[in-house]
């Protein structure tokens, strides 16, 4: 039986609703063998971050080394990486290893406003780790940080995707939860020759910490699986649509989304149509 395998690398949410904790819950619920290599430690939960952790850059490279001479991995993702040394560390296994198939999600802020990646990391980021990247998932207030564009309609999306394709990306996939699109939500994935909107309906809720996770998470346990870009995408707007639709009503903040939904929705139409 061959195993579909995915590797995380980022950072630790002690509440469990972002980083590797809702990584390695989207790969396992999308039927996908997850494996994880922590960046730093954060003290959070739905109420903020109370606190950022770095590891060493030797224990991040140990760890993907672990995973590389052993294991292997069929596709990554990488989320918080904190420091420019971090992710010119993380850069050099990708190069190292020849993986190929790179969701880099350039998680820069929390849903309460802490930073979670330091200004000098901007840079490195773009110059080391983007041009690996098969995916870049950006919303638009890190896509006007990579692109310096800002972003206030779809056609400022489209350039600011383009801008990124030139940087070497090869499909990125610009979020539209931050957008003013009224009841749509609209994810828009370039892929340097056409544009594909990906539209679901947007559910008013406080509860969507870790979505970008999660949905950078989805789109790597996809590829992993074999699936085109196109479709992991479309795959993983439905995975959190679902997600975010039952929602779990936990913390006294944003609260985390609904790993599972999307599995029990599934089932529930296939059961309906029986």
């Amino acid at each position: 039986m061959k195993v579909s395998k995915a590797l995380t690398i980022a950072g630790s949410d002690s509440g469990g609703g972002a980083g590797i904790q809702a990584d390695l819950k989207t790969f396992q619920e999308l039927g996908v063998f997850g494996m994880s290599a922590l960046t730093a430690v954060t003290a959070q939960n739905t109420l903020g971050v109370h606190g950022v952790y770095p590891l060493t850059v030797e224990a991040v490279e140990a760890q993907i080394e672990a995973i590389g001479q052993d294991m292997g991995t069929d596709a990554l993702k990488t989320g918080m990486l904190f420091s420019g040394e971090i992710i010119q560390a993380v850069a050099r296994k990708i190069e190292q290893f020849g993986w190929k198939k790179v969701v880099v999600d350039p998680v820069m802020i929390a849903k309460g406003g802490a930073s979670l990646l330091k200004e000098e990391a901007v840079k490195a980021m773009t110059e080391y780790l983007m041009p690996l990247a098969a995916v870049i998932t950006p919303n638009i207030p890190e896509a006007e940080v990579l692109t310096d564009i800002r972003i206030q309609s779809l056609d400022d999306r489209k350039r600011a995707a383009e801008k990124l394709f030139r940087s070497g990306v090869k499909n990125i996939v610009i979020k539209g939860g931050h957008a003013d699109d009224g009841d749509e939500l609209i994810d828009l994935l370039y892929d340097g020759k056409e544009f594909t909107s990906f539209t679901s309906s947007r559910i008013p809720t406080k509860n969507t910490h870790g979505t970008g996770c999660t949905f950078a998470a989805a789109i790597t346990a996809e590829l992993a699986k074999g699936q085109t870009v196109k479709k992991a995408v479309e795959t993983a707007v439905h995975y959190v649509h679902a997600a975010i639709e039952m929602d779990l009503q936990i913390g006294k903040g944003h609260g985390p989304t609904n790993h599972w939904a999307f599995k029990r929705k599934e089932a529930a139409i296939h059961a309906e149509y029986k």
